[in-house]
């Protein structure tokens, strides 16, 4: 059986990579899945077979996603072209939504007896700003798979048929080290104060987050001089520019491969970070966080004036329980005074560290129970042809 799965960024290859591993346990003996995909390397070591690589192909807002048109459409147009010389028994569509769309729309009407499902929806039930969207995602999915459960509402009550699985990541971190063991692993001494920088997994995130993530860095390690910080690249090819700026602005600062991630997370007492999937990672891992995001002015402006688009929050722990149980600073807000004044609250004020402890435990609940993907993939694999 062929499945095609597309998806793209960072966190699409990663989910993907997730996905394909469980799709693989659960079909074991039984059936013999070839897997051709657009994502990434992940993916690829998961034991798909890579159509285009889009784990850099990225980006958020209007302006930002133009250098993307022309590589997306390409990407898009070889996948297209592969699936009209080999139909695949089923499509699985992860978040990406641009390119996905289009995938979809084209099976739809090229392919109409490939049944489509959609696994992590694009956030449309967040912002709800273009309703177009919404209705083409479900005009095509025959089955979407929510990770969130306001997700889920939002698209079942718009006619999507849905299930909710649950968050995939509550299965990857089962198997996090733990505090003691990756503190030591990393050579960080009881009294350091590790705080780990997440600026970037997109290009244009370097230009509008890194100076004012690392400008507050910069002010935090005037005050606290016991201080280092700890930065997990996303893909290697943002090392040398973060390295960079690390001696620009003078930071006690250790850049790690995206394979060290997870320990760095056991490790750190704190984390300032961009706003994504990461947030949630750092949630589950009990580490306190301040989120920033920017985009460009003109994209805010587009959304605020024009479409008319207001979000309740950016990121994800905060979306998932719809209260700010972490401090978000956005736009003209993410300032490096803001994000400071808010790291040494939280570093150093007990009670709003275990109020932020309290409010993961609560956000937790809401994830769901650990075997996500495993039931993502019993349900994708029972929409296959021979198997429904």
């Amino acid at each position: 059986m062929r499945i095609f799965i597309s998806t793209g960024e960072v966190s699409g290859d990663l989910q993907g990579s997730l996905l394909i591993t469980a799709l693989k346990r659960q079909a074991a003996a039984s059936l013999e899945l070839e897997i051709v995909a657009l994502g990434g390397e992940k993916m690829l070591e998961a034991g798909a077979t890579l159509l285009g690589d889009t784990s850099s192909i990225g980006s958020m807002g209007i302006l930002e996603s133009l250098p993307y048109i022309l590589p997306t459409l390409k990407v898009q147009r070889q996948a297209i072209a592969y699936l009209k010389q080999n139909p695949p028994d089923l499509v699985v569509l992860i978040d990406y939504m641009g390119p996905n769309l289009g995938i979809g729309t084209y099976i739809q009407q090229h392919l109409p007896e490939v049944p489509i499902v959609y696994y992590i929806a694009p956030q449309e039930w967040v912002w709800a700003v273009n309703v177009r969207n919404t209705a083409r995602i479900v005009s095509f999915t025959d089955k979407l798979l929510a990770i969130f459960p306001e997700e889920a509402r939002y698209f079942r009550e718009k006619g999507a048929k849905v299930s909710w699985v649950g968050h995939p990541l509550v299965d990857r971190m089962q198997n996090a080290p733990n505090r003691q063991e990756a503190r030591a692993k990393l050579a960080i001494s009881p009294e350091q104060t590790a705080i780990a920088l997440l600026p970037a997994s997109r290009r244009q995130e370097l230009k509008y987050l890194l100076p004012v993530i690392f400008q507050a860095a910069q002010t935090i390690q005037a005050k606290l001089p016991e201080v280092h910080f700890w930065i997990p690249l996303s893909l290697e090819i943002y090392r040398q520019p973060i390295e960079q700026a690390i001696e620009r602005y003078g930071l006690r600062a250790t850049v790690v491969s995206s394979q060290q991630k997870k320990e760095v997370f056991a490790a750190v007492d704190f984390a300032i970070t961009k706003s994504g999937t990461v947030n949630l990672e750092l949630a589950l891992l009990n580490v306190p966080q301040v989120v920033v995001y920017r985009l460009h002015p003109i994209t805010v402006w587009i959304a605020r004036k024009i479409l008319k688009g207001s979000i309740p929050f950016a990121s994800p722990p905060n979306l998932v329980v719809m209260k700010p149980i972490v401090p978000e600073f956005l736009q003209e807000q993410a300032t490096p005074e803001n994000i400071t004044q808010a790291v040494m609250e939280l570093l150093l004020n007990p009670e709003r560290k275990q109020q932020t402890l309290a409010d993961y435990q609560e956000m937790r609940q809401c994830l769901g129970e650990v075997g996500v993907c495993d039931r993502a993939a019993q349900e994708i694999l029972q929409m296959l042809p021979n198997n429904s």
